[in-house]
């Protein structure tokens, strides 16, 4: 059997998982993709033999649209969610499941009335091999227990458009999910730290920021946003645990060594740096839809990632220790 996907959203990253969906996976094909942007979609769709839509609600009532892939601007997201739970149809919704907390918890409701699991949260550095072996050092207790984790997120730069609110939505966002897979507990209270302020940031954007998040555990996660580093895409993690600590290591890229300097490149883009764990992530979520299974970063997963970042932000424009506030967890999601 071949899946039949749809794509809302066919712009930057839109168009690198159409690309993947189209001809890298295994038991999958793109039938439709929608857009705003409605000669990009139709180009799109030509070069792949699929429909272009005119309309986003009518990928997912298609009848040649087994499931959804949901990369459309954040804002959009969770009606296209709850019109695939609505039509009963699997979905892949990039970060975030919803910009807000009343939205995400209107797809959890959904999915709790459905009865079952439709939707996952691309939450792609579950599926990097790295961070794969941190969760496993973690939960074999090779480091004893985790006491401090150490985050790294630096981008090259980012759009004039990136607001200091973005640094805790957009980026941080990626940490608090992957922290709290790591640590199987959730997040108690937020501050945000303001540094001194990169001269190369645009006038409107706090960058970097540091993060500071507490657990139920009384773990304590430390992340730094610097957006505008310069000089690539660096993505860092430390767990320090009571008998050891684990450490992510840069991935493997060749060091070259030459008039007296030696020296590794590092990735220029997210693009580069998680390719491999993006294809695993699909891989895994078309091969579990052939026997009608979704066990990926769930929709509780998307709820409480933006929960907390929500609250980050709350902490960034305050300035102080601020709890965060999540529901009971339903039992669809225990």
């Amino acid at each position: 059997m071949v899946l039949s996907v749809g794509v809302v959203g066919t712009g930057n990253i839109g168009s690198y998982h159409i690309e993947r969906l189209a001809g890298r996976l295994s038991g999958v094909r793109v039938s439709a993709v929608f857009d705003v942007a409605t000669q990009r979609a139709e180009q799109i769709a030509d070069s792949i033999g699929a429909r272009a839509h005119a309309e986003g609600m009518d990928l997912v009532a298609d009848d040649d649209v087994d499931a959804v892939v949901i990369t459309s601007p954040g804002p959009t997201h969770a009606e296209f969610v709850l019109a695939c739970i609505g039509a009963g149809k699997p979905v892949l919704s990039e970060k975030p499941l919803a910009t807000t907390v009343d939205d995400c918890e209107k797809v959890l409701e959904a999915e709790i009335a459905h009865g079952s699991r439709l939707a996952q949260v691309g939450f792609m550095r579950r599926y990097d091999h790295g961070y794969g072996q941190l969760k496993a050092a973690i939960d074999d207790g090779s480091i004893g227990e985790p006491l401090i984790v150490h985050c790294v997120h630096r981008n090259a730069t980012v759009p004039e458009a990136f607001t200091s609110d973005m640094s805790q939505t957009d980026s941080v966002v990626h940490e608090i999910d992957t922290a709290r897979w790591l640590l199987g507990e959730e997040f108690t209270t937020a501050t945000v730290l303001r540094p001194r302020r990169s001269p190369l940031a645009a006038e409107h954007l706090q960058d970097p920021q540091l993060v500071l998040l507490e657990n139920e555990a009384g773990v304590i996660v430390e992340v730094e946003s610097f957006v505008n580093a310069q000089y690539g895409y660096d993505v860092r993690c430390e767990v320090v645990g009571s008998e050891g600590t684990v450490e992510l290591e840069t991935p493997s890229v060749a060091s070259l060594t030459r008039e007296g300097q030696r020296g590794r490149s590092v990735p220029t883009d997210w693009k580069e740096r998680f390719d491999d764990a993006f294809h695993v992530e699909f891989q895994q979520w078309v091969d579990g839809l052939g026997s009608s299974t979704v066990s990926g970063p769930s929709a509780w997963d998307g709820y409480a990632a933006t929960a907390v970042s929500v609250t980050c932000v709350e902490a960034l424009n305050s300035g102080r220790r601020t709890p965060i506030h999540l529901r009971e967890k339903p039992a669809l999601y225990r």
